[in-house]
Parts: C-alpha cells; sequence; structure tokens
C-alpha cells in the first residue's frame, strides 16, 4: 500500500454559517487593507484587508461560494447563504487573496501596506485613540456564527 503525500495546512478560514470553508496550504503574503471605494462597497466597511498566496495553495474544504466581477479584472468570492466576503484575484494572475476576517486565526497574518489610499476617510490614523469597550455583553450577544475551527 502507498501512502499519499497530503499537504499540511497552513491557515483555513470561511464565511460566518460555516457553509463555506478554506484551506491556505502556504503562508500568505503582502497582507494589505486597502481603502477604494470598491473595496469598501464589496465589505460594506471602511476598508478591505487582503493576504494572498498562490491559486495552487488555496483551496475550497467545504461548499461552493458564489462570485461577483467588481470590474472587469476583479472576482470576488462569498458565502451565497451569509453574505460573508471571502475572496479578492485578479482575473489574468494565477493569486487568490482571502479576507483577513474571514481567517480563523486572522491575528496570523500581519498587515504591511495600505492601497487606495484616496478613498480613506477621514480620521482613519485616529481609530486607535478612540476610547472603546469589550463586546462581551451577555448571553443576548452570543455569537451563532460557525466557530473559528473546522468543524
Amino acid at each position: 500500500m502507498t501512502d499519499k503525500p497530503t499537504r499540511q495546512v497552513h491557515l483555513s478560514g470561511g464565511c460566518q454559517c460555516g457553509n463555506i470553508r478554506y484551506a491556505l496550504y502556504a503562508q500568505p503574503n503582502n497582507a494589505s487593507i486597502c481603502h477604494c471605494r470598491m473595496c469598501q462597497k464589496a465589505l460594506g466597511n471602511l476598508f478591505g484587508a487582503f493576504a494572498g498566496v498562490k491559486q495552487a495553495e488555496f483551496a475550497w474544504t467545504r461548499g461552493s461560494p458564489k462570485h461577483f466581477n467588481s470590474s472587469e479584472a476583479i472576482a470576488r468570492d462569498f458565502c451565497g447563504d451569509c453574505g460573508t466576503p471571502l475572496t479578492f484575484r485578479y482575473l489574468d494572475r494565477d493569486r487568490v487573496s482571502v479576507a483577513l476576517g474571514s481567517l480563523d486565526r486572522p491575528a496570523a497574518v500581519p498587515i504591511t501596506s495600505q492601497y487606495g489610499i484616496e478613498g480613506r476617510l477621514p480620521g482613519f490614523g485616529k481609530l486607535a485613540s478612540l476610547p472603546g469597550e469589550k463586546s462581551n455583553r451577555g448571553p443576548k450577544f452570543a455569537s451563532l456564527q460557525h466557530p473559528d475551527r473546522e468543524t
């Protein structure tokens, strides 16, 4: 009997409801945030945060995402059930970038640059100094999202 070689999963992630999961077989690089209007709309947020790997180092492990071409050059994959944005990819490149917030361990990928700074909102640089509080407010606010691990 011959053992099949298996690749080691470096990082994994997925959507809120757990219907879509993916694996990265290499450390993603070029982690950045993008302030362009296209990323703002695609993520419904002030910016998008992404890091990528070669296409061969990425695999969907559960479910099939839907996708939307946000321009002639860019496709974005997302969960058709819960709407979680998952990937960003140029159609003419052998690379896929994952939304850092969809990773099970987003802190494992340090952000190193910013793009689309012409769309950066005023006051963005002050975010870290704003007053804050934790979001643990009791059982009514307990997460119903898929856990940050494979199940």
